[in-house]
């Protein structure tokens, strides 16, 4: 949100402050009450503020002739060190003329504020030029070129040009403003904060209108309970024109472009008080009546914009005896708008739910200056004041004259809220004993009434612009900002009378563990947008379960919906470090996906791995090696294990469009983790030409397996022994099954099964391979002897040929 220095200080005068009310006092002023200042940024009436422009004197001019044309080389006092000398080619030039010198280094603008050149010491036809006597449209304040403006004054050479035409800049704040201060959404509203911390008065017009008949009434039949309050009048006489200077300067300074003086007064009101309103065409008025209510779904409707656009049958709208003529809070409709010819005018200001206009402005995608204070909340009793201001500013700069009474519908006056608030309280929480006098000096200069005082103890009143203090805490919240955080002194020893109990699962510091596990294995984290292209599902939509969810205000088509699958953006990050020859990648993300089932929406969360290129690069004693699954799969197992968990079913991935093969692994037949490398297909939409390795937790799922209550034990005094065997096995055997198998076989003993090589060749018959694997003993009460370890080989062995027809190579 912009404010306009110079339009602040029509509601406050800020120059009684300390410091004058400088753009660094009012930055730290207003901050400190929660209006963050995000950047000060100048706003010249001029393009350039006119900054290296002075009024200079003509000393001496002497005519000379170059090329067929007659320039004059001039001596020019322009209040600097030494005199300038200028060549200048204007016909009016003399010596004795007052002008306006631009001196070295001042840089031109046209008159869309763009640069043009800037001026420099050089030489014009053989003669020294350093500086520039401007002609009117040469300095921005007016188009002729005929010659150099000559001034009638007698004040002092090198005088600013800015400070002689009166032509002082704005500065504009830029304030970061949180969705629950609507109050402060306009210039008055900030002034209030002003006002609070500092004590000076606001100073507010106060109109008196003058009601000339009441030729050009307007009915309002409010049908819908969306709209609150309603308040209209008529004016007639008007003639539409552009706007005065400093109407347009007000406007201009916070970015809005001037249109004509009756739209641009509407857009006053609104940036000023904080109240958005409407003007229209009264002759386009269908039968003298407005009404405000809903209209069928699939109503097209167009707004002031010219877009056509269908109603759902739930936007609020205002309607003639012909139809829709604006959607109520967010956009006047194309046709009632004021033109050029309009001379007859309906003011209207209003006030609606604040649901049923975010609603309409999500659904169509329109954000407008009205629809952003309407959906969080405007000042239901400043309607009429609004109104009134409005039309005297069209009466004294469009010429209207009022022809109707002031409508004010308002069928339910607002109740404010009264909220109770003790002292003792207040300093228990701020954590000062603040005076209760000072307290409620506090809430009285934030318009708070206070009532039902018994000293300790008192009830305040919210205004009706403080839509989002409803409770005592709120109202703590106003005095501490207010008071200032700065000025609450830190206790040597810091306590509080609230201790909260720790949660029994801290999943924070279990994806943290996590983390670090991954980070010491040479991940990398990556953090991604949740939003990917419209057409990404498709890819792998036989794989997905769920509906996808689109966002309905899309920014572009590559940020259409929310993601399903964890894939995509990690595709995306690959692609982006591959192109840039980053070829060996590891990553991981926790993020979440987004799914919809009927009118439920559902939200998961995730921790995807990605890994491509070389799982470790070459070395002097080693060649490169190849990422492959079983590198991702064993750093999967890994952190199933630092979460506690050994027991889990591993089954294949078929027939996927995510996964070219895979694994599944279960725990008590829940899927819970997918580890496998791409599909070629989908990693080919992302083009991404090299095999990628993913695997996918269910975070949501994993986190609560992680086991708090660890149980330590002695490292066993006796040793382990190993023995491999080479199974020959038919080629549907997984390496699982025999993992399986040995587990079923041998539950005391055996320690560990891994596999260190698997062979596959004609040697072994067709449809067979071999699996050398090795085998770890241990018994944690004895050392192992050689007749345990052969008998418990044996039943391994015999098991192997029993249940999967191995043959054991010996």
């Amino acid at each position: 949100m912009k404010i306009s220095l110079n339009w602040l200080r029509d509601f406050i005068d800020i120059s009684k402050l300390p410091a004058q009310g400088s753009p660094e006092e009012l930055d730290v002023l207003l901050t400190n009450t929660g209006l963050e200042v995000e950047g000060i940024e100048p706003h010249d009436k001029v393009p350039g503020g006119l900054k290296g422009f002075v009024v200079g004197e003509i000393l001496t001019c002497e005519k000379f002739e170059v090329k067929e044309k007659t320039l004059s080389l001039t001596t020019v006092d322009a209040g600097l060190d030494e005199i300038l000398t200028i060549v200048c080619g204007a016909a009016n030039v003399a010596a004795g003329q007052k002008v306006i010198v631009a001196t070295p280094g001042t840089q031109l603008y046209d008159k869309e504020g763009k640069e043009l050149f800037k001026i420099e010491k050089r030489k014009v036809y053989g003669q020294p030029s350093e500086g520039m006597i401007c002609a009117e449209d040469e300095i921005g304040l007016g188009t002729s070129h005929d010659g150099i403006l000559v001034l009638d004054t007698q004040v002092p050479n090198g005088t600013p040009a800015a400070s002689f035409f009166d032509i002082a800049g704005d500065l504009v704040l830029e304030i970061g403003l949180t969705p629950n201060r609507a109050d402060a959404a306009s210039h008055w509203g900030v002034a209030r904060d002003i006002r609070a911390v500092t004590g000076l008065p606001i100073q507010l017009p106060s109109p008196a209108l003058v009601i000339e008949s009441n030729a050009h009434p307007i009915a309002v039949e409010v049908k819908d309970s969306g709209c609150d309050r309603f308040c209209g009048i008529s004016m007639d006489g008007i003639q539409v024109a552009p706007s005065p200077a400093w109407l347009q300067e007000r406007l201009t300074a916070i970015g809005l472009r001037p249109i004509n003086n009756v739209v641009d007064i509407t857009n006053f009101i609104c940036h000023g008080l904080g109240q958005p309103m409407h003007a229209y065409d009264w002759n386009e008025i269908k039968g003298g009546k407005l009404i405000v209510d809903t209209l069928a779904a699939g109503t097209v409707f167009k707004t002031l914009d010219g877009v056509e656009r269908k109603l759902t049958g739930e936007e609020l709208m205002i309607c003639d005896a012909s139809g829709a003529i604006g959607m109520a809070g967010v956009m006047g409709g194309e046709d009632s708008g004021i033109k050029d010819s309009t001379t007859r005018v309906f003011l209207e200001v209003a006030h609606f739910k604040p649901e049923r206009i975010r609603k309409a402005s999500q659904i169509h995608g329109l954000k407008t200056d009205a629809s952003f204070r309407f959906e969080r909340g405007t000042d239901i009793q400043a309607k009429l004041f609004a109104l009134e201001y409005a039309a005297q500013l069209i009466q004294e700069l469009a010429g209207g004259k009022i022809t109707s009474e002031p409508i004010d519908y308002y069928p339910t006056q607002v109740e404010l809220v009264r909220i109770p608030v003790s002292v003792r309280r207040v300093q228990q929480y701020i954590g000062i004993e603040l005076a209760a006098e000072r307290i409620k000096e506090i809430l009285t200069l934030l318009d708070f009434k206070i009532e039902a005082d018994k000293g300790d103890e008192f009830v305040a009143i919210s205004p009706a612009y403080r839509v989002d203090v409803t409770r005592e805490a709120d109202i703590i919240e106003e005095i501490l900002r207010i008071h200032g955080l700065d000025n609450i002194p830190l206790s040597d020893h810091l306590s509080a009378n609230f201790i909260s109990e720790f949660p029994l699962l801290d999943k924070e510091r279990v994806q943290l563990n996590i983390s670090q596990i991954l980070t010491a294995k040479g991940f990398q984290e990556i953090i991604t947008n949740s939003l990917t292209k419209a057409d990404a599902h498709s890819a792998i939509a036989k794989d997905l379960q769920f509906e996808t969810v689109e966002i309905l205000n899309r920014l572009s088509e590559d940020l259409g919906v929310m993601r399903q699958h964890m894939s995509f953006a990690g595709l995306e990050v690959l692609a982006h470090n591959i192109n840039r020859r980053q070829k060996d990648l590891k990553v991981f993300e926790f993020g979440k996906t987004y799914h919809k089932k009927g009118a439920k929406y559902i939200e998961k969360k995730h921790l995807a791995l990605f890994t491509t290129g070389l799982w470790a690069g070459e070395t002097w004693s080693s060649a490169p090696t190849k990422t492959a699954l079983h590198h991702l799969y064993q750093v999967s197992i890994e952190l199933m294990r630092s979460l506690g968990v050994t027991e889990f079913e591993t089954d294949t991935i078929e027939n996927s469009s995510v996964f070219a093969f895979g694994l599944r692994i279960s725990i008590n037949k829940k899927a819970c983790l997918e580890v496998g490398m791409i599909h070629p297909n989908l990693a080919s939409k992302w083009e991404v030409k090299q095999d990628v390795f993913f695997a996918d937790f269910d975070w949501d799922y994993w986190v609560k397996q992680e086991k708090a209550d660890f149980v330590y034990q002695e490292i066993s005094k006796f040793p382990e022994v190993r023995r491999d065997l080479s199974l020959v096995v038919d080629k549907t055997v997984s390496y699982q099954a025999i993992r399986k198998l040995a587990e079923q076989y041998e539950k005391n003993l055996l320690k560990n099964v891994s596999i260190f090589d698997v062979y596959e060749g004609k040697n072994l018959g067709e449809g067979k391979k071999a699996y050398s694997v090795s085998f770890t003993l241990q018994d944690e009460s004895q050392t192992l002897t050689d007749k345990v370890i052969e008998s418990t080989m044996d039943r391994l062995m015999k098991g192997f040929e029993k249940e999967i027809g191995a043959l054991i190579r010996k």
